[in-house]
């Protein structure tokens, strides 16, 4: 499977990483990626060749579009003559596959991704929705070329691509913000700055390995270490007349509303 990545960006790179750590060889691989230095980091560390955006495509099998969303109409307009038939898969957040089938001349072969940062250590999740033109073919290569970044779930509706987008896309910022409060909270405690960081960072680790290796759901394991009348109660009733729980959900209602703003910006572009 001969590969082509339009950008070179942090995403471009985990996925790169993981497909060569999964038996792709880095001759199957090509990178387009308009900044000298980024083209040159990238072939050193992956021993691939690369190219910039005025120079033609190379025949691929697959054609990803690893590019910011503001930057995808021009990238794909310059790109469509050059597809020859290649799987057209894009990572842009945002972008619909409708939107990205018109700037692409009408294409049919359109898949959308929404992966997520933690593909950089290969442990993401990626949300995907394939266009009626894709086959099932092209269905397993994506599934091929996703399994090297994570785990991959498959959409019957476009529209579930902005709930994906506002808990997994996003989620990882929300655990950030957690262990970041919980660093603070361990500070105002009294802790050094130095173990402040191990505190939260070994806590929150440690909880996720515990919940991926137990039979039992999050809400029995919090109920396990909550005892009646002990410190942990006191600090989920707290929690609770804060209305976390309640907060949370909104947050991930205003992310997926505004992806689908995105997605209705975007759409709209196409037709300026």
């Amino acid at each position: 499977m001969k590969i082509t990545f339009i950008g070179g960006g942090n995403m471009a790179g985990a996925m790169i990483g993981g497909l060569i750590s999964q038996g792709f060889a880095a001759s199957d691989l090509f990178v387009v990626e308009p900044d000298q230095g980024r083209r040159n980091q990238l072939a050193q560390e992956y021993g691939l060749a690369t190219g910039a955006p005025d120079q033609p495509l190379p025949a691929s099998d697959v054609v990803i579009f690893a590019v910011k969303p503001q930057q995808l109409r021009q990238v794909a307009q310059t790109a469509a003559p050059q597809l020859a038939g290649a799987l057209a898969l894009s990572i842009a957040a945002g972008v619909r596959v409708d939107t990205l089938s018109r700037w692409l001349g009408g294409y049919a072969r359109v898949v959308r991704v929404m992966p997520n940062t933690p593909a950089l250590v290969q442990a993401g999740i990626s949300g995907v929705f394939a266009a009626e033109g894709v086959s099932a073919e092209d269905r397993a290569a994506v599934d091929r070329i996703l399994a090297s970044i994570g785990k991959v779930v498959w959409l019957k509706d476009e529209s579930e691509m902005d709930g994906i987008t506002a808990i997994s896309g996003s989620g990882p910022a929300y655990v950030f913000y957690f262990i970041e409060s919980l660093q603070a909270a361990a500070r105002a405690q009294g802790f050094a700055p130095d173990i402040a960081r191990e505190l939260a960072y070994e806590t929150v680790a440690g909880a996720m390995k515990l919940a991926a290796q137990s039979d039992d759901d999050a809400a029995t394991l919090r109920i396990k270490v909550t005892s009646k009348g002990g410190t942990t109660e006191r600090a989920i009733n707290a929690m609770d007349n804060s209305q976390v729980r309640a907060t949370i959900i909104a947050a991930t209602q205003a992310a997926a509303a505004r992806s689908r703003e995105l997605g209705d910006e975007l759409g709209r572009d196409t037709e300026a």
